[in-house]
């Protein structure tokens, strides 16, 4: 027989190198971000950084107000650092059924349900209330929560032009027969401080028999008699068809977000919201913070009047020297910056010079258009006042 071949001669591997890293992709997008100039950093302040502050959400200047303070410490003591559990299990305390009445008593509706978050609130009311098949119209300058819960919802979701009563209209009209039918919309939208024309919006969601959800985040403690909100300036405010969403972080200086609306919605809401149901209940200090903001407001109507006053003196006063700033509907006073470079190039300047301001630009702002956002606190002396006015014509590019 042949002789079998030798055997192949045993070879050594090279080292092996290591296998592509699980997030390795992440640093494509570091430089992706920083080519176009939109990086973002976290600047974790001190508890008194010397800024006037003309960045935050604090429009009535409550989020360090003693009553406000006192009131969250003492639910922390009462009650616990947390709730404890998901509301329908044990984070619903008193507290929490006693913020919920006064909110629905002061705004004007039926019933009123709390959450951790407004991003929350937004989220289970668009999931909550819609299904396959309905049809949602949402503002096309609506906040993040509210295109996130539209992604979220399932429905069909059709973006309107901005403001424009005629194209939900339009929008219903092509629905189909039986479907579910809702728009959502900001009261106060948050880049220009432009309000919703929220009767016109009504008027064209009742004639096409559909619903009205509006966040008004921004109109609480702002607009409508003692800071009612924007639903209860436009006399909408407990009406069967509309729905209510807010945050307990602006105007009530605190944490959270909530519901208000018809109590059959709420019911709905309680059994039916995944961000209600699986999430664990607002921290007690929060709600006793936010129910103490909103005993002040009661009893200090004039806030939201100072608020209003403060954003129309510095749009006034910014205008007059040559910048170009929206009207303010309620306390956002923006203005327009040149180009994202240059508008986060104005905002250092301002920090530098001892005033914080807010800085939005691309893909933040859905009109693509760059500006600082300055927030019209009703706290805010006329010193402060002609120092922040002073500070952006300073540092204007």
């Amino acid at each position: 027989m042949p002789e079998a071949p030798p055997p192949p001669a045993a070879t050594t591997p090279g080292p092996a190198g290591p296998p592509p890293g699980a997030f390795d992709w992440t640093e494509g997008e570091a430089r992706r971000r920083a080519a176009a100039g939109l990086v973002r950093v976290l600047r974790p302040r001190p508890a008194d950084s010397g800024l006037l502050d003309l960045a935050s959400n604090d429009y009535l200047g409550l989020t360090r107000h003693p009553a406000v303070t006192a009131a969250a410490a003492e639910a922390a003591r009462v009650w616990g650092a947390g709730s404890t559990g998901s509301r329908l299990v044990t984070g619903t305390t008193e507290l929490h059924t006693g913020l919920e009445r006064e909110l629905a008593d002061f705004c004007g509706f039926e019933a009123a349900l709390v959450f951790s978050s407004g991003y929350a609130a937004n989220l289970a009311v668009l999931t909550a209330l819609t299904a396959p098949g309905s049809l949602l119209l949402s503002d096309a300058g609506n906040h993040a929560s509210i295109v996130d819960g539209c992604r979220l919802s399932r429905a069909r979701t059709e973006v309107v032009p901005h403001a424009d009563p005629e194209a939900v209209a339009k929008a219903l009209d092509g629905r189909e027969p039986g479907a579910r039918a809702l728009l959502v919309t900001d009261a106060v939208f948050s880049v220009d401080g432009d309000a919703a024309p929220l009767n016109a919006f009504a008027a064209a969601c009742r004639a096409h028999g559909a619903a009205l959800v509006a966040d008004d985040a921004h109109g609480l403690g702002v607009l409508g008699d003692g800071g009612r909100g924007a639903l209860h300036a436009a006399g909408l405010a407990g009406d069967p068809d509309v729905v209510a969403t807010l945050t307990l972080s602006k105007s009530l200086g605190s944490q959270g977000g909530a519901v208000l609306g018809p109590a059959r919605v709420i019911e709905h809401l309680v059994n039916a919201a995944r961000t209600f149901v699986f999430d664990t209940g607002l921290a007690p200090a929060a709600v006793g913070g936010a129910l103490a903001a909103l005993k002040l407001l009661r009893a200090e109507p004039g806030l939201a009047e100072r608020a209003r006053t403060v954003a129309a003196m510095l749009h006034g006063r910014l205008t007059e020297a040559g910048l170009t700033a929206a009207r303010p509907d309620a306390a956002v006073v923006s203005v327009r910056a040149p180009s994202p470079e240059r508008a986060v190039r104005w905002a250092a300047d301002c920090r530098a010079a001892g005033l914080a301001v807010g800085c939005f630009r691309p893909p933040s702002v859905p009109d693509g258009v760059s500006r600082l956002r300055l927030t019209a606190r009703a706290d805010l002396t006329p010193e402060q006042i002609d120092t922040a006015v002073r500070t952006v014509l300073d540092t204007a590019p």
